[in-house]
């Protein structure tokens, strides 16, 4: 290969690189910023890292150019002004692929936040199918001991039969003086429970937005039963309510993925 040969070459990949650094920075930002949940663990960590080899590539067509001492001046010729609207029309598109990138990179985040949503509601309405009986003592509430070990009991139970199972909690409605209270309990709070310390209900007030007591107070006062599910930077939530004879609790799942689906 000759030197005009190589320098070509380089020149071709230098280019090359510089571009697709300058998308790859793109996309990073754009994921951080957005907190988008796109692409799988495996996938995400060789994106992350190809760009190690971009600036190999960079940095070798770099060498090559300064070992040939290759700074020219091109040739004019009578296709000048056809390659100067062809460089134009490459411009145009290299442009037009950013919000492409970016519009890809908001549906891949949609695609899993969807993902997860049906994967959590999945996971809720097989534990409650297929385990009716304790299901039932969940219903059962009053603020006692035997109800919170009970509870805790059951949660770690569901929580131990798939090792891809989210966190769950039980969610429950009650007072405090004249104040309406929602109270919660998940497998935890049972190995706190002993004889001799009395329960207090403050030590398991649920803490919840505007938004979320609105839903809540929607659901214990019969207005509604629709799922409510929410997406934030990776991190899943669902309230999912379970009413049967009149009696009503909200099954709280929670659940966290660094990377997308």
């Amino acid at each position: 290969m000759t030197s005009k040969q190589l320098v070509k070459v380089s020149n071709v990949i230098g280019i090359i690189s510089i571009i697709l650094l300058v998308y790859w920075v793109f996309t990073f930002v754009t994921i951080e910023v957005f907190g988008l949940k796109v692409f799988r663990q495996n996938m995400t960590e060789t994106f992350y890292l190809s760009v190690m080899g971009i600036l190999a590539l960079m940095a070798g067509a770099l060498i090559v150019n300064i070992m040939f001492n290759l700074t020219r001046i091109a040739d004019k010729s009578d296709s000048e002004n056809i390659q100067k609207k062809s460089s134009v029309k490459l411009f145009i598109a290299l442009i037009l692929l950013f919000p492409i990138i970016a519009g890809l990179l908001f549906l891949g985040d949609y695609i899993t936040i969807q993902k997860k949503e049906k994967l959590l509601i999945k996971s809720a309405k097989s534990i409650i199918e297929n385990n009716k009986a304790k299901s039932e003592k969940l219903l059962n509430y009053s603020f006692s001991k035997k109800y919170v070990k009970e509870t805790g009991d059951i949660l770690e139970i569901y929580q131990n039969t798939d090792k891809y199972f989210p966190n769950v909690a039980v969610i429950v409605s009650d007072t405090i003086g004249a104040s309406k209270v929602y109270l919660t309990f998940n497998e935890y709070y049972d190995n706190e429970i002993n004889d001799t310390i009395e329960l207090d209900k403050k030590d398991y007030m649920l803490k919840t937005s505007q938004d979320e007591r609105d839903y809540l107070e929607k659901v214990f006062s019969g207005q509604t039963k629709e799922i409510r599910y929410t997406s934030n930077d990776g991190n899943y939530e669902m309230f999912y309510p379970y009413i049967r004879n009149n009696k009503k609790v909200v099954l709280f799942f929670s659940d966290y993925h660094k990377y997308g689906k």
